[in-house]
């Protein structure tokens, strides 16, 4: 029996990597960060930084990992996000590229799974994979009108997309995280740990042939297909149980530094789109047996990656540098963020727990000439709220289940490629997420 059941989870761990690597993520609470990793996280909108209640450490706090004890969790998120972008005051001849869309793309199924495992009183292990978050979107409406692109070599007489390209419009990046993960009690309610990051990101853009002509790789800038890169990075952290109704804890991840898309070089500034390197601090309070009220604050360092940080304008302004050169345009987030979350749980009887949050963090962005038109690509809501359940079973494994809601926010500002014209996006996401715990 022992046997078949560690088989089982072997094949169930092999399936939820398949799954994960073939996803397509979308926008999320943090940037395109998501919003949390884990069913404690996803209840309280990632207030889990000094939280220790599941094997998720790797993907927050490695410190915490000795606090978890030996578990299993898989979990998986369906995520429905709504996007629509806007257009309003070309003129002239540009006036025919005056309209409004939405993604296409609204439903989306991301899964994840960790496991911890204690060593000794001491020392714990784990492993984490989730989904760092990604870029979705895909818009279908055009002119109608043939020949209104902007880039007759590549598309001939087909009718102009929103972005004055042809076809459908829009990008694809999905990001696998593999933590596996070591923690050591340093000292009598003190851990610390690390985890290294192994990243796997696949990418595909389309319908953006108006811009491949303003690159330094033409052919390698849209409508390739999927492509797939690599990458690594390290996290650690702390978590101290300072007394018995306060918990602290940090948390530091460097830049996950990842390959060049080969396919993709002539888009990315510099070839590469690495993952930014962030931290958090977070405190975790017990007033009574009850409660636990979470705060936490995280910085993500978008202005640090290239492709994030530069300017649309670097290679619009004539004479600048190429795109996919190192100084090349990029989608504008010229502001690191910080994420501020607050996280309720209440434990209301031996079987039910029942949790809440909210997190608000300011857009890498503003409504400027440099960021509004590469952002209807990739819309990022600033408020969330999440709630959710906990669930012990007779058997005494745990059934999780958790709403998440990005309230729906409007980005305007001027265009980037219609003089005079303003340009928007809305997202609003509605987000499920389920999960089972075996505690071993």
């Amino acid at each position: 029996m022992g046997w078949l059941l560690i088989s089982s989870r072997v094949s169930l761990v092999s399936v939820t990597f398949l799954l994960i690597i073939f996803s397509n993520t979308v926008m999320a609470g943090g940037g395109y960060f998501s919003l949390g990793y884990g069913h404690v996280a996803k209840q309280t909108s990632g207030a889990v930084t000094a939280v220790a209640e599941d094997a998720y450490a790797g993907a927050s706090n490695p410190g915490k990992l000795t606090a978890a004890g030996n578990q299993f969790e898989i979990g998986a998120e369906f995520f429905n996000p709504q996007r629509k972008v806007k257009r309003r005051g070309a003129t002239g001849t540009d006036s025919i590229y005056n309209f409004s869309s939405n993604s296409r793309n609204s439903f989306f199924v991301i899964p994840e799974f960790a496991y911890s495992h204690q060593l000794n009183d001491e020392v714990a292990v784990g492993i984490t994979a989730y989904g760092n978050g990604g870029l979705n979107s895909e818009y279908t409406e055009t002119t109608g009108i043939p020949g209104t692109n902007a880039n007759p070599a590549s598309c001939g007489t087909k009718p102009g997309n929103f972005f004055a390209g042809c076809d459908e419009a829009g990008f694809d990046l999905a990001q696998l995280i593999i933590a596996p993960t070591i923690a050591w009690k340093v000292a009598p309610g003190h851990s610390i740990g690390v985890s290294p990051l192994i990243a796997i990101q696949a990418f595909e853009s389309f319908g953006l042939n108006a811009f491949s002509v303003l690159s330094k790789y033409p052919t390698k800038f849209t409508d390739n297909g999927h492509d797939f890169a690599l990458g690594a990075g390290i996290r650690v952290g702390w978590y101290g149980e300072i007394n018995s109704w306060l918990s602290l804890g940090a948390a530091y991840s460097t830049k996950i530094y990842m390959q060049e898309f080969d396919d993709y070089k002539g888009l990315f500034a510099g070839g590469s789109f690495d993952i930014p390197a962030n931290y958090s601090v977070g405190a975790a309070i017990r007033p009574n047996d009850n409660w636990i009220v979470a705060l936490d604050i995280q910085r993500i360092e978008f202005s640090e990656v290239k492709m994030l940080g530069n300017s649309l304008l670097n290679s619009l302004t004539p004479g600048g540098p190429p795109i996919g050169s190192e100084h090349g345009s990029g989608f504008g987030w010229q502001h690191n963020q910080t994420n501020y979350r607050v996280g309720l749980t209440y434990f209301a009887s031996k079987k039910l727990t029942l949790r809440a949050g909210y997190a608000y963090g300011k857009r890498p962005n503003d409504n400027h000439l440099s960021s509004t038109t590469f952002s209807l690509l990739t819309p990022n809501p600033i408020h969330q709220a999440s709630v959710g359940l906990s669930w012990e079973t007779k058997s005494g494994n745990e059934l999780h289940v958790g709403f998440e809601h990005f309230f729906k926010d409007t980005l305007a500002g001027p265009s980037a490629l219609f003089p005079g014209a303003r340009e928007s996006v809305t997202p609003y996401v509605h987000a499920l997420h389920v999960a089972w715990t075996w505690h071993l």
